[in-house]
C-alpha cells in the first residue's frame, strides 16, 4: 500500500484520483486549501486524510507531503493566472523533491510540448520542464480536451436552447477524456512507476466532431441538439487563452492515439463520449435555472 498525496484533491482530476487510488486501496493524503468544504467532507467519507495545503505557503506543502511516497500534482490558472500557474508548480515540484518523494505524477495538457501557443498549455509546459531539472522520479500526463466540460458553464446553457454551441467546424475531429479515466490512468500510473518514470504521455479515451457530439448528446438528453459554431471573435471578447485553444483545436487539431492507449491500458475501461453521455443526469443538469426571488 502506497501513502500518495493528491493536490487539487476536490477538484475534477485530483477528485477522480484520490477515488480511484481509494478504490485500489491506497492511502491517500488528499490535499486542499479549503480543508472544510463539503467536497473535502465527501473525500474523508471515503475514507481519504484531507490535508491543508497551498502552493503559496511552502511550509504547508512541506508538512503536507512529509513521509508521503508520491505526489499527483496539477496546477491550474483559471482563478488566478499562467504567471501564478507556473510559479506555483514549480513551488511544489521544489516541496516534493525536498520531501524526497519517490515519483512525481504531474498532469499538464496534451500538445502542451508542442509550441502550441496556447497559455494556459505554455505555463503548463514551463512547469513540465521544471520537473525535469528535479531529483525524482516523474511522469507527465497530459490528457485531451475535458468531457465534463460538456455538462456545464456556457455549453449547458445552450443545450438548454436544443444548441451545441462550439467554437469548431461541425466536421473537426477532436480528442476527449472524462475526469475518471484521468484518475484511473493516474492511478495506474502512480502504482506502475518503474515502468512510467521518466514519460511523458497525452491521453484520451475518444475522438469526435462537434456534428458527432451533438448528435451523441442529442440521444443522451432526448432533445433535438444541434451544432451551431460560435465565432472565435466572440471566445475571443471573453477570453484569449481558450480562443488560442480552440483556434488550436481548429488548425493543427488535437491529435491522440486512442486506439494504442486501449490496447495497451485496458484496466483504465476507459470511456467514450456515447458512455460518459449516457452517465450524466441531464434533466436536472438541463432544468431550468430558478429565477431570483
Amino acid at each position: 500500500m502506497l501513502t500518495i498525496a493528491v493536490t487539487g484533491a476536490t477538484g475534477a482530476q485530483g477528485g477522480a484520483t484520490t477515488r480511484a487510488l481509494l478504490a485500489a486501496g491506497h492511502h491517500v493524503r488528499a490535499l486542499t486549501r479549503r480543508p472544510d468544504s463539503p467536497a473535502a467532507d465527501a473525500l474523508r467519507g471515503l475514507g481519504a486524510d484531507v490535508r491543508h495545503a497551498d502552493f503559496d505557503d511552502r511550509a504547508s506543502l512541506d508538512v503536507a507531503l512529509s513521509g508521503a511516497d508520491s505526489l499527483f500534482a496539477v496546477t491550474t490558472p483559471f482563478g488566478t493566472d499562467t504567471t501564478t500557474e507556473t510559479r506555483q508548480g514549480k513551488a511544489l515540484v521544489d516541496a516534493a523533491a525536498a520531501a524526497r518523494l519517490g515519483h512525481i505524477v504531474l498532469t499538464s495538457a496534451a500538445h502542451a510540448d508542442r509550441g502550441t501557443a496556447v497559455p494556459h498549455y505554455e505555463s503548463k509546459y514551463l512547469v513540465e520542464q521544471y520537473l525535469h531539472t528535479a531529483d525524482v522520479p516523474w511522469t507527465v500526463i497530459a490528457p485531451a480536451a475535458f468531457m465534463d466540460n460538456y455538462a456545464s458553464g456556457w455549453t449547458l446553457d445552450g443545450l438548454r436552447d436544443n444548441t451545441f454551441a462550439w467554437p469548431m467546424p461541425a466536421d473537426r475531429p477532436l480528442t476527449l477524456i472524462p475526469a475518471a479515466d484521468i484518475g484511473a490512468f493516474s492511478a495506474l500510473v502512480l502504482q506502475r512507476r518503474d515502468e512510467f518514470a521518466g514519460r511523458r504521455l497525452d491521453i484520451a479515451s475518444d475522438e469526435c466532431t462537434p456534428g458527432q457530439i451533438a448528435e451523441i448528446l442529442a440521444v443522451a438528453t432526448d432533445r433535438p441538439i444541434a451544432h451551431q459554431e460560435v465565432p472565435l471573435a466572440h471566445v475571443r471578447s471573453r477570453s484569449a487563452d481558450l480562443a488560442a485553444m480552440f483556434e488550436y483545436f481548429t488548425t493543427a487539431g488535437l491529435d491522440v492515439d486512442v486506439a494504442g492507449l486501449r490496447r495497451d491500458y485496458p484496466e483504465v475501461g476507459w470511456h467514450s463520449f456515447a458512455d460518459w453521455a449516457a452517465d450524466q443526469e441531464w434533466s436536472a443538469l438541463l432544468a431550468p435555472a430558478p429565477a431570483n426571488q
